[in-house]
């Protein structure tokens, strides 16, 4: 990336909808309401041959208390101090307000790089608030639409100066890499402390945190170094249970955090220590499990836990019978808030990441499921034994199995999560789903 750029602007300017249109993906939340976006989030713009990294922020308040507004303009600010050039957006239909002056001096003070741009201008309409715009003193604005694509080609242009390297579409820099960096999903209920994780592991406040429930509503990927270990990590929207999702933003929130299953190779389910393993936990640790992830299970705020052991115990027990599936996941205890079980959780995300990744020789295999029929036969129903002839591993990430058996359709389901489970204990499959697939036919190496 040869620049940073960040969008900012008042509320509802159309900033997250720029921010679109430039990575060419509908990743930031986009609502008629104004506030929808909090927290930063980053992508990789394109406008023809340039490629930057660009900001979309909150937009900028008059507040400057510790208030939910408050702490949204302080992150907001931050974006300003670390981008190469800003793009100042006001919204040429409304014109020009008291609030874009201040934060044009604003900008001025703070000595950044600005183009001015002018906003929802199509037709005649935005006329007036698009000439209003050189009253700020921020040079001339360029005339934009974001939703209708209008006034791209310019705003490159505005670009240029500041690209230092020419890159094609056939540059290699931009190719995803098979070795790529760890993805990694925080996901949990509403208040967990899930974007206080993230800023303790980043070093520095890059998500928008507070004592309200509900604070993030994207999902935002922050791509770092973790000790060595290359990572994006996604902090998603605390999931409430779906009878109590009424809200259409709550739903789009919601549904943003489903999407980081997708990205996902590790999934940090977090927990709050002091209501641990309510049903919604059980259903989001689920749902994981069902998508195929590398699971790990952080239960935060353990400094304010006063018996420890009994309560460590308990989470383990309750985890067995609730989530049968999942055993032997592990459990990283920690604080989010002073950083207590950091290095544990990295270290429990790394082992889980490998053994999502692991592949079993079929040799090997073969003499484990020998043993395992030996030791316990399969059912005879009606009188003739069914057979396991032969097995070997399909793929990885997460590790599937295929076992060629005469009668697929009479193996007892208990029998399968036998197997499953000797799968888990011989090869310290802990924290990964497993799936185990039955198929008729012979051995194909017979002979």
């Amino acid at each position: 990336m040869t620049f940073t750029l960040a969008i900012i602007g008042r509320p509802n300017v159309g900033k997250s909808t720029l921010f679109n249109r430039l990575v060419g993906k509908r990743l930031a939340l986009v609502d008629d309401r104004p506030g929808v976006t909090r927290d930063l989030r980053e992508g990789e713009g394109r406008l023809g041959p340039l490629r930057f990294t660009v900001v979309d922020t909150a937009g900028l308040e008059e507040a400057t208390d510790d208030s939910l507004q408050g702490r949204m303009r302080r992150l907001t600010e931050r974006a300003v101090d670390a981008a190469d050039i800003c793009l100042f957006m006001i919204d040429a239909r409304a014109g020009i307000t008291a609030a874009d002056k201040g934060f044009a001096e604003l900008l001025r003070k703070k000595n950044a790089k600005v183009i001015l741009a002018a906003n929802k201008a199509e037709g005649k309409a935005g006329d007036e608030g698009y000439y209003d715009a050189f009253s700020l003193g921020l040079g001339e604005p360029v005339a934009l639409s974001a939703e209708h694509n209008i006034g791209m080609d310019e705003l490159r242009e505005r670009l240029m100066p500041f690209d230092l390297t020419e890159y094609t579409d056939e540059t290699d820099s931009f190719q995803e890499r098979e070795d790529g960096p760890v993805q990694i999903a925080i996901v949990g209920r509403p208040n967990a402390g899930k974007s206080t994780l993230v800023n303790q592991i980043l070093g520095h406040d890059r998500m928008l945190t507070g004592p309200e429930a509900g604070i993030t509503r994207d999902a935002i990927g922050v791509s770092f170094n973790w000790g060595g270990m290359p990572v994006k990590i996604f902090d998603t929207a605390g999931m409430r249970k779906k009878a109590k999702v009424n809200e259409k933003l709550e739903k789009m929130s919601v549904q943003d955090g489903l999407r980081a299953f997708k990205f996902a190779e590790v999934v940090v389910v977090l927990i709050d220590a002091q209501n641990p393993l309510e049903s919604q936990d059980l259903r989001i640790a689920d749902l994981a499990e069902r998508e195929g992830r590398a699971i790990v299970i952080g239960v935060n705020k353990w400094d304010l836990i006063d018996d420890k052991p009994a309560k460590l115990a308990g989470l383990k027990e309750a985890l067995t019978r609730l989530l049968p599936q999942m055993r032997g996941v592990p459990i990283v205890t920690m604080s989010a808030l002073d950083g207590r079980g950091m290095s544990r959780l990295r270290d429990a995300v790394l082992e889980a990441h490998t053994v999502w990744n692991i592949r079993i020789p079929t040799a090997k295999l073969n003499r484990w499921l020998a043993d395992m029929v030996s030791r316990h036969p399969p059912p005879a129903p009606g009188g003739r034994r069914i057979r396991l002839r032969y097995m070997t591993q399909a793929k990885a990430r997460p590790p599937t199995f295929i076992v060629f058996t005469s009668r697929p359709e009479d193996l007892p389901e208990a029998y399968t999560r036998y197997l499953v489970n000797g799968l888990r204990e011989e090869f310290g499959l802990n924290g990964t789903p497993i799936r185990l697939l039955l198929r008729k036919g012979d051995n194909p190496y017979a002979g």
